[in-house]
């Protein structure tokens, strides 16, 4: 299973960043940002489905809330009643699993291709070179440039200002803990209907669920930011062109979504200040 992995997933991955490498006049953070959007493009026919899956379910969101209301009783009779709701309208829950799946297994393997070129002892090319392309062998004792803009790609993206003890996040570092908000954001469109539709239950079922949504709406960019001090800014880099790219591809298969709100407001201030 090892020997597969390395063959199908993690080899070809290094040997298309090195590629780009070469090609993008040995500078790494391009080669990270064509490769993040290369495989983002690849994999548009597994995700499109599960976008449009979720679009579909969370658009049938009051008719689950009535069915609650009307089976509140029967969770037998619930089940039922949600599955042949989805059966008529095309939406499958599980259609976005694989989707997913797939998208996590490649993600790790970035992860382990990006982890060994941005090693911070002298060994990285001896190691590369073994699993190298022929191609696109490097020449023993040449240096890997992890240098892009004012980044460091091998070092952490943070900020550590004199006479201040904690470091702060780097700008790619928030870039990519507020876009994976945003995209989070535009995926949750129901929010605020589902907060209004909790206050009037009777039981803090609703409540309970729409204060979790919302938790996890801030946590996950929070935990972004948290985990990516320790992590080297290419990957820092990565993650914020995967979560614009998740974003952008979200807009067009849903709109807006849950920053319809703040859109109109953002609009009609402007209207009137024109």
């Amino acid at each position: 299973m090892g020997q597969l992995w390395h063959l199908l997933l993690y080899q070809p991955i290094t040997n298309a960043l090195i590629f780009f490498y070469q090609v993008l006049f040995h500078n790494l953070g391009l080669a990270i940002i064509v490769l993040t959007i290369l495989i983002r493009a690849i994999l548009i026919p597994l995700t499109l489905p599960s976008l449009r899956a979720a679009k579909k379910i969370r658009e049938l969101a009051p008719e689950i809330e009535r069915l609650k209301k009307k089976y509140a009783d029967d969770k037998q009779q619930l089940a039922k009643a949600q599955m042949d709701l989805y059966r008529q309208h095309g939406a499958n829950p599980a259609s976005g699993c694989l989707p997913q799946i797939i998208q996590l297994i490649v993600l790790i393997a970035l992860y382990q291709a990006f982890i060994q070129i941005l090693r911070p002892n002298g060994d990285v090319v001896e190691k590369l070179n073994q699993i190298l392309y022929p191609c696109l062998k490097l020449t023993p004792g040449m240096v890997i440039n992890t240098q892009f803009l004012w980044l460091n790609l091998a070092k952490p993206d943070i900020l550590r200002i004199q006479g201040l003890n904690l470091p702060l996040p780097g700008l790619f570092l928030i870039l990519a803990a507020l876009v994976q908000f945003l995209s989070s954001k535009m995926m949750q469109p129901n929010v605020s209907q589902a907060q209004k539709q909790a206050a009037k239950t009777e039981t803090k079922t609703d409540d309970m669920a729409t204060a979790m949504q919302s938790q996890m709406l801030y946590l996950f960019p929070l935990m972004t930011i948290f985990i990516g001090y320790s992590f080297p800014a290419g990957l820092i880099l990565y993650w914020f062109v995967f979560s614009l790219f998740t974003a952008i591809q979200q807009y067009f298969v849903s709109g807006w979504g849950g920053l319809e709100p703040w859109v109109k407001r953002i609009k009609f201030k402007n209207e009137r200040q024109n």
